[in-house]
């Protein structure tokens, strides 16, 4: 079979990472305030594509996102706040459609209630086109979610598109799994990753929605289920326990969460997957870049927002160079891409 595309020592000009999905403006009270008390709200930009990617730009690399937005005042935030954020937009503005809203609420006992306003919006209109205009940009990897593919048919479209022609732009296939039951289409979208991850060069999901394609909740037993179908390499999310990271011989191995501290959780498996693939990306192996997820996991975790608790752009590449450097002679895994066939 042929083998994926070399990741580490990629051409200078090309993004890092091209996400596809959808941004969307993100309403909730302050902390330790509640939805039904709070005076007023705050306003973010976020969404699982755009988290990830301010992860990435964060740790001084390049990531842009594909979307779509509405002319209005929700698009134009977000696209200041992903400028900010030094994450570049391939977007088109849609006149017919809104940017997608969501409102989220921490309870007092941390649970945390989020509640979408992204029916016909601008993103769910996504489609192959979408795709196209990212796999051009030639990314040393995309990244796609199951969040995307139920949008709606064109979004299913797109991810689809993506699997088959990632590898053909010269584009490793980064797939976060991101299941969101509440969004409908969940046999649809199972059924399309699941066909897609003979494709996937790297799989992240949670313990939390990994029956659905595999059957088990077990970090190892998805790991060597996912290794079955087909995936080259896989990292799995446990939350307040941590993650399980995979090592040169395919074995799943524990690394215990960093959280201190639980603010709001929302954003943090992101960021998590964010440093990770940028990790993997820069050389660094598989433990080292778990416990850069993990870090920048912690950080979200302590503050409000998707995002709020990323570092600064200057101590993210200090963290991504400690990381590199840490991996080096370690001989925990072979570098993100090369070498490996997906039979062993």
């Amino acid at each position: 079979m042929t083998e994926p595309p070399r990741l580490v020592a990629a051409a200078e000009a090309r993004p890092d990472v091209v996400g596809f999905g959808e941004a969307m403006v993100l309403l909730q009270p302050p902390a330790a305030e509640t939805l039904d008390e709070a005076a007023a709200l705050e306003v973010h930009s976020a969404g699982a594509e755009l988290n990830a990617c301010a992860a990435i730009t964060a740790l001084g690399r390049r990531a842009t996102l594909v979307t779509r937005l509405g002319d209005d005042a929700f698009g134009r935030r977000i696209r200041r706040a992903a400028g900010h954020r030094g994450v570049g937009l391939a977007c088109e503005t849609d006149p017919t459609r809104p940017t997608g809203v969501f409102v989220k609420d921490v309870r007092p006992d941390g649970a945390r209630r989020v509640s979408y306003y992204r029916a016909g919006s601008a993103a769910s209109a996504m489609d192959e086109g979408d795709a196209e205009r990212g796999l051009l940009l030639r990314p040393r990897a995309v990244l796609v979610s199951g969040l995307t593919a139920a949008l709606g048919p064109g979004p299913a479209r797109l991810v689809e598109h993506i699997g088959r022609h990632a590898a053909d732009h010269g584009s490793a296939l980064v797939l976060d799994v991101n299941l969101r039951p509440a969004l409908g289409r969940l046999d649809s979208t199972v059924r399309l990753l699941l066909a897609m991850l003979s494709r996937v060069d790297l799989l992240v999901l949670g313990t939390d929605e990994s029956e659905p394609l595999f059957g088990t909740s077990d970090p190892a037993e998805i790991v060597r289920r996912a290794r079955q179908a087909g995936v080259r390499e896989v990292v799995v999310k446990a939350g307040e326990q941590g993650c399980w990271w995979t090592d040169a011989d395919g074995e799943s191995r524990p690394m215990r969460s960093l959280a201190a501290r639980v603010v709001d959780p929302v954003g943090a498996g992101d960021a998590f997957t964010g440093g990770y693939l940028t990790a993997r990306l820069a050389g660094a192996d598989t433990r080292q870049a778990a416990a850069l997820g993990s870090r920048l996991a912690a950080g979200v975790l302590a503050d409000v927002g998707d995002t709020t608790g990323l570092p600064r752009r200057a101590e993210g590449v200090r963290l991504l160079a400690a990381a590199v450097a840490d991996s080096a002679g370690a001989g925990v895994a072979a570098p993100f891409g090369v070498g490996r066939s997906r039979a062993d």
